[in-house]
């Protein structure tokens, strides 16, 4: 069961995402993050690498990640990239991980891609206040990703929110399940971890009942 998980930069989409694979066992869940697949920027001079507008589709290797996402539905394993923000390359080790029952893949554009679309058995908008999205960017940014303040207001205004408007906020009619107020709304959180707690155990049963 592969679901979906979109949303603007801050709105809560990690968040979500870990209480959904929170309320299942480890063995049976694996969250993978659109933003591993960012394009390795290795081969550019590091002052150019700055200048990438990281919030276009085209920044992404989406063409991988659906790639990788059919090889778990077929039942094989995946290396899914590692990759530095501080430097934005790739790094040499990768992240191998097994088909689990339940597969969550959250980013900002995974709803703007039919592709992507159609392997997800649900898709869920996370929407939040753009205010409320900016602060938590910059916080990350500034603390997780060494950058400072002015660089962070200089994308948010030339790429992140054009970006936003013109390819995030629209994925949003491909949802079927929009939440708003992001992780703070606990009741929306609640109804999807009742749906997923329901198709993994089913899986599982199943996958029991096989075996016998």
């Amino acid at each position: 069961f592969m679901l979906g998980i979109a949303g603007g930069t801050g709105s809560g989409k990690t968040t979500i995402a870990e209480r959904i694979a929170a309320s299942v066992a480890p063995s049976d869940v694996t969250l993978i993050e659109h933003d591993s697949y960012y394009r390795d920027l290795s081969g550019l001079p590091a002052s150019e690498r700055d200048l990438v507008n990281f919030d276009h589709p085209d920044a992404l290797e989406t063409e991988l990640l659906i790639a990788q996402l059919e090889a778990l539905r077929a039942g094989h394993a995946i290396e899914v990239p590692v990759y530095d923000f501080a430097t934005h390359t790739r790094r040499p080790q990768a992240r191998k991980i097994s088909p689990t029952p339940l597969v969550l893949v959250e980013g900002i554009l995974v709803l703007a891609d039919a592709r992507l679309r159609d392997l997800f058995d649900l898709k869920v908008y996370v929407d939040t206040d753009a205010d409320v999205r900016l602060l938590r960017r910059l916080e990350r940014d500034i603390q997780e990703r060494n950058r400072s303040f002015e660089s962070v207001r200089e994308q948010y205004q030339t790429s992140v929110r054009p970006m936003h408007l013109q390819f995030v906020e629209p994925s949003k009619r491909w949802a079927n399940v929009i939440v708003p107020e992001g992780g703070e709304n606990r009741a929306a959180i609640e109804l999807l971890v009742g749906k997923v707690e329901r198709v993994v155990s089913s899986q599982v049963s199943a996958e029991h009942v096989g075996r016998g």
